[in-house]
């Protein structure tokens, strides 16, 4: 096999090898890295423009905080419960959270205030959904995706899976 050497006469190119195989020359030396730089920061520009502008992907910790408050499903609305076999509305969300290693108080307006919050359209599975206004927060539940939170309602009632009920909601990612 023939060894392959660089023409000394043009050192931004490679040669082709003197055996009879084809072989397209390749560009070498700082014009060409500078080329290639440029392209690539233009296709990462790009890419990051388009990502901005899609949907927000939901968290595999959002995700396995859906799973763990659909496992809870059918529990007893009790006052002041935080699990694991009945709870108020702040309860099921501490619960659920504390399975995944975060804290969240018991207590549905300190849980808005210790979560970073977000618009209602960049919500994804997993943030928390909390109904009343900053400073009276009086509901809380864990958004499922399709406009749905598990939640547990009231006394008389369980833990289940409801449509959201109206657009006045605030959301906390935590």
């Amino acid at each position: 096999m023939p060894v392959h050497t660089p023409d000394l006469k043009h050192p931004s190119v490679a040669s082709a090898p003197a055996s009879g195989s084809v072989e397209t020359a390749r560009p070498t030396g700082l014009p060409h890295l500078r080329q290639r730089f440029a392209a690539l920061l233009i296709a990462l520009t790009a890419i990051v423009a388009v990502g901005a502008c899609s949907a927000p992907a939901p968290s595999s910790l959002g995700s396995s905080a859906v799973s763990i408050a659909a496992s809870r499903n059918g529990s007893p609305f009790v006052w002041g419960a935080a699990g694991p076999w009945a709870f108020d509305c702040s309860g099921l969300t501490m619960w659920t959270y504390a399975q995944l290693g975060r804290y969240l108080p018991h207590n549905t307006d300190s849980q808005y205030w210790a979560v970073a919050h977000v618009s209602q359209g960049a919500k994804v599975p997993g943030d928390l959904i909390f109904f009343g206004y900053p400073g009276a927060v009086y509901h809380v539940g864990i958004y499922a995706g399709n406009n749905m939170i598990w939640h547990s309602p009231s006394p008389g009632n369980h833990v289940r899976l409801d449509p959201i009920w109206t657009g006045a909601y605030m959301v906390g990612r935590v």
